[in-house]
């Protein structure tokens, strides 16, 4: 067996831990800013934009990192990516998550 999967538990404890510690209150009031695409619920009106309600905190979180370090490109998200900090992002994480 792979040494990796024993790994598995202990990342996911880590992430778990690292999400409690997020503030859902502050995700939500940076989240306004989304709204205009993703929708004031989470759940976008226009049909080429993802819903972000309900998705996995850590999901959310890798991807966000991807659009501020450059590694996934998407013109439209790169400007608010690069105003946000590391708290900011898992903040938004964990309120999207905390969404039906």
């Amino acid at each position: 067996m792979q040494r990796w999967v024993y790994a598995l538990p202990l990342l996911a404890l880590a992430w778990g831990q690292h999400a409690r510690a997020a503030d859902i209150e502050a995700g939500k009031a940076k989240a306004a800013v989304c709204a205009a695409c993703h929708g004031v619920d989470g759940r976008a009106q226009i049909p080429h934009y993802p819903h972000l309600a309900g998705q996995n905190a850590a999901y959310l979180l890798k991807q966000m990192s991807a659009f501020k370090e450059g590694s996934r490109q998407e013109p439209l998200m790169a400007p608010f990516m690069a105003m946000l900090t590391e708290t900011d992002m898992e903040n938004l994480a964990a309120y999207y998550a905390s969404l039906k």
